[in-house]
Parts: C-alpha cells; sequence; structure tokens
C-alpha cells in the first residue's frame, strides 16, 4: 500500500526499511511492496513515491530487500505504472493514458492530490512501446540490482493497464481497444518483456474489477469477461494471479453467483492464486480457500497488526484498522515503527 515515503527522487529510505521489516518479522512469508514506478516518463503516479528507474534507485532497494531476508521472508517488486491517476510526477508535467478520458473522481489528498484528475493525453505506439519497456527494465533491476525474489505486475485498481482493460476508460480503435480481447493485450505484452529480462523467476499480475477511484466498477459482460482475462494471463505465462476486490468473499457481479476468487480458480487453474479484499478474518479467508486462492494477502490489517500471523499462531487479539493513520498524509509515521 502506497506510504509516499520515499525521498524527492523516489529513493527507498531507511524508515521504508524498518517499516517492511515489520512485517517480515512478524511472521508474513512474503511481502508484496507497494507500487513502484517504473520510468522516466509517465509512470509515476505520486510525490515521494518510490521508483525503480536507474541503478540508484535500485541501491536503495537492496537495503529494503537485504533486512526483509534477514528475517527469512521473501519479498517481490510490485512495479506500476499510474497513467490517467498520477497526481505528481518529478519527470513531466502532463500524464498519459489509454484515451483522453478524464477519471473518475477527485484525486487522493492523503497522496498530496487536489481536486479532479488531469485529462491524459492518449497515449501514441511510441509512448505505449516506451511504458512496456518501462516495465521490463524495471523489473530486470529488481531482480539483478535490489535483491527482490519475484515480480508483480500492477495490472489493477484502476491504474495504467487496468485502464486499458476498462472499457469506459479505453475509447481506442487500434489494436490496443475494442473487445474485452484486445483491451487486455497492453498487460499481455508487459508479461512478454518482463518474462524476457526475469527468466525463471517468479512473475504474477494483480488484477481487479474495483478501482482507487472506483470501488464498484464491474467488468461489462460479467464471467465471459473473467474467462477471457484469466484465461489471457494464464496462457501469458506468469505463474500467479493476486486477484483483489473491495470485498472478495462476496458475489463477483450484481446478479450473484461466485466470487471472483473462484472465478479466477476456473478459468487459470494452474496458475497459483493469491486472494485479497477484507481476508482478514478467518471466516473469510477459509472461504476464499475454499473457492481456490492458494494464499492470503492482506493489507490494512497488516498495517495494525504487522505481526498477523504470529498473532493467528498464538490466538493473540487482532487490533482493529485505525484510518487516521492514513492521515492528514499516508506516509509512515514514527509511531508505527515503535515496538
Amino acid at each position: 500500500m502506497t506510504r509516499v515515503s520515499a525521498t524527492a527522487t523516489g529513493l527507498a529510505t531507511p524508515k521504508m526499511a524498518s517499516y517492511y521489516e515489520r512485517f517480515a518479522k512478524g511472521g508474513f512469508g512474503v511481502v508484496i511492496t507497494e507500487g513502484i514506478y517504473t520510468d522516466q516518463k509517465f509512470s509515476q503516479g505520486y510525490p515521494f513515491q518510490p521508483g525503480i528507474v536507474d541503478q540508484e534507485q535500485a541501491a536503495a532497494w537492496r537495503d529494503v530487500t537485504d533486512v526483509i531476508h534477514a528475517h527469512r521472508s521473501a519479498v517481490f517488486a510490485q512495479i506500476m505504472h499510474a497513467g490517467a491517476l498520477s497526481q505528481g510526477n518529478r519527470f513531466v508535467d502532463q500524464c498519459a493514458a489509454s484515451s483522453a478520458v478524464r477519471a473518475k473522481g477527485q484525486q487522493m489528498g492523503f497522496y498530496y492530490g487536489k481536486g479532479q484528475y488531469s485529462v491524459p493525453k492518449a497515449m501514441t505506439d511510441e509512448d505505449i512501446a516506451d511504458a512496456i519497456a518501462g516495465f521490463a527494465q524495471a523489473a530486470k533491476r529488481s531482480m539483478e540490482d535490489a535483491g527482490f525474489d519475484g515480480i508483480e505486475i500492477h495490472g489493477a485498481n484502476g491504474y495504467l493497464l487496468d485502464q486499458f482493460l476498462t472499457d469506459y476508460t479505453n475509447q481506442r480503435s487500434d489494436r490496443w481497444g475494442g473487445d474485452t480481447k484486445s483491451r487486455i493485450g497492453l498487460t499481455l505484452e508487459v508479461i512478454k518483456a518482463v518474462r524476457g529480462t526475469v527468466g525463471a523467476a517468479p512473475l504474477g499480475v494483480r488484477i481487479s474489477q474495483g478501482k482507487v477511484n472506483d470501488f464498484d466498477h464491474k467488468w461489462m459482460h460479467g464471467e465471459r469477461d473473467a474467462e477471457i482475462i484469466f484465461g489471457s494471463l494464464s496462457d501469458a505465462g506468469v505463474d500467479f494471479l493476486h486477484v483483489t476486490e473491495h470485498e472478495a468473499w462476496k458475489p463477483a457481479f450484481r446478479n450473484g453467483g461466485v466470487s471472483l476468487v473462484a472465478l479466477a480458480h476456473r478459468y487459470a487453474p494452474n496458475l497459483t492464486l493469491i486472494a485479497n479484499g477484507g481476508l482478514h478474518l478467518n471466516e473469510r479467508a477459509s472461504s476464499a480457500l475454499e473457492e481456490g486462492a492458494d494464499l492470503i494477502a492482506i493489507g490494512k490489517a497488516a498495517l495494525a497488526n504487522p505481526n498477523f500471523p504470529e498473532r493467528l499462531a498464538s490466538n493473540m487479539p487482532v487490533n482493529d484498522f485505525d484510518a487516521s493513520i492514513l492521515g492528514p498524509i499516508a506516509d509512515i509515521k514514527d509511531s508505527e515503527l515503535i515496538g
């Protein structure tokens, strides 16, 4: 979860290393980072967001991965391009996306945002090629220079790859637009490029229907879209899917039926499946595992309980998440690092 605690030039800091260490020390088997921006063009989403666009940034991440490894946990880099949701980019003044469509809602104040999102420029073929190359090179630096154990491509929550996938944000008439099979195409090309730089390292994609600026969005064609999306991702050669929903235990679509986790398992049965979205309660987590999830990922509950696995193992009470920790700015607070 983005904590806008890097330096202004996107370097991971000692405070970030201490922040991430708590989760490894507290028993989490795998730590997935916040979204890391991938290039020196349009990818950065927030001021003080960490990046991995050069060797200096990669070296700063090495301090984070080393301290996680010291507690025998694995750590995956989540690489992300913000697209139309960019609220602050030190490289360019304009954002870019699939189409010149202003993102819904208001910028997030706790990430230094204010007012409406900017209208993005529609990406040219050159812009798209640069974005793909950015993902690939960011993944390469993550594995070779920063010491990460795997890569998660952020294709969810309304960021660039999801903007290409989503019907109302993608109004293109070229190879990148049109039906669902075409709109998932950019994600598939990113997977191909990243796989080419990381070899056999664990590689996955985070996918969702809802977005940080549109929690309630559903895929237009329901289960048919799920079949196309999950089947295409499976065929693309990833090792895992990280499926996230605001309330992951509920039916995927408004007409009822099974959850998105169950649909991911149905149409990509050979992939490791990570489920995320309010699954910190035992009964919800158990339901997701019964529906085909292999791993449960938690975010807000982990912020409230950095030692969540240890608490479960010892039958200790679990703290409720206090949203005030993310205000007025969602940076890492000194109080979080005590104890």
